[in-house]
């Protein structure tokens, strides 16, 4: 058993569902379709097909089908696809997880709604309450700019405000369409690798304290830590037709040099060590930073199993993707404290040990 959490009751994880949108991209097509686009010169094709081969994605979930990346979409076109998809996807996740719990909308105190890739004023939780009749006290707290991190701190402010009241239940909600971010006539790097990486989806789940969920898996501890001067390292830019991706070629070689003492920092605060767990749930940001997160753990190559199918079924979705992965290790029976991980903008890590009961 991996030390409680400190402080107050343990939270559970009563429910988690995952949901993503109609149209299924395989990558042979993305690289196809990034010839059409990008091709300057005859010989493009050769040099921008390792981008999309080296991936290790076979396909991709987009709320808009494959002919709409091929032309140009102002940044007001953009975020009304981004309100009007988001809010559909979240709202069968939210269903979903409901069902899983066998709950009802009245019965959920809190919601805590995590997204990076739109701009939402009202929020989408406010929207979803025209579609699900969550109560009209329900409590909402919208978190936007966790970027690929929120997955993991998502859980984590859910977990603590379920700690906070151990009566309540605490609904989260992750949507992220990061594929309305494609900008046609970027052709830096970032945009690149963005166009051979990003999916779209969303995930809901239930985080509670409450007894009767005492055999449902523990949450925690959680933690996490933020880089000195990284802001460049991951975040978008505000372009005048969208969001402009940032990437930092230097994010795998800054998880093998970095992560480890910062994790091992997060499990001494718990009297735990590296040794003490029994898994990883790690979002998968890409395959090189796959690759260096099981350098860093001193793990074999391909051992984090969960993650890589997950990358190789829905590419990454951002902030939803790790909670995918902790579906995946949850069905595959996975036992004792799994240590989730992710990396988000800032430059920052997230950690939460999750542990079925």
């Amino acid at each position: 058993m991996f030390p409680r959490v400190a402080g107050g009751p343990v939270p559970r994880l009563v429910s988690l569902a995952t949901n993503v949108p109609p149209f299924d991209i395989p990558q042979s097509e993305v690289s196809e379709r990034a010839v059409e686009a990008f091709a300057a010169t005859p010989n493009a094709a050769a040099w921008l097909a390792p981008i999309y081969r080296n991936a290790e994605i076979d396909v991709r979930h987009s709320c808009m089908p494959a002919d709409w990346y091929l032309s140009e979409h102002s940044f007001g076109e953009r975020n009304a696809l981004f309100l009007d998809n988001a809010v559909a996807l979240l709202a069968r996740a939210a269903r979903d997880a409901l069902d899983q719990a066998g709950l009802q909308p009245s019965q959920i105190d809190t919601i805590v709604t995590i997204c990076s890739t739109g701009i939402a004023t009202p929020a989408l939780d406010a929207r979803l309450m025209a579609h699900i009749p969550f109560r009209r006290d329900v409590e909402r707290l919208p978190v936007f700019g966790l970027g690929c991190a929120g997955g993991v701190l998502g859980l984590a402010r859910a977990a603590a405000m379920a700690q906070a009241r151990p009566a309540s239940r605490v609904l989260l909600l992750v949507v992220e369409l990061c594929g309305l971010t494609f900008r046609l006539q970027d052709r830096s790097k970032s945009n690149l690798v963005a166009t051979a990486l990003f999916g779209d989806g969303a995930a809901a789940a239930i985080v509670s304290c409450r007894e009767e969920y005492v055999q449902k898996p523990r949450l925690g501890p959680w933690g996490e830590h933020t880089w000195p001067d990284s802001l460049d390292v991951m975040g978008w830019d505000v372009a005048d037709d969208g969001l402009k991706v940032v990437f930092s070629r230097d994010i795998p070689t800054l998880v093998r040099q970095d992560l480890r003492p910062i994790v091992d920092a997060f499990l001494a605060r718990h009297d735990a060590r590296l040794e003490d767990l029994a898994g990883f749930v790690c979002h998968p940001g890409g395959a090189k930073v796959l690759d260096a997160l099981e350098d860093c753990f001193e793990l074999p190559r391909g051992r984090l199993d969960h993650a890589r199918k997950v990358l190789r079924a829905h590419g990454n979705m951002s902030a939803a993707t790790v909670l995918f992965v902790l579906r995946a290790a949850l069905d595959a029976g996975e036992a004792g404290p799994q240590l989730m991980t992710t990396l988000g903008p800032g430059f920052s890590a997230g950690f939460m040990v999750v542990e079925a009961a």
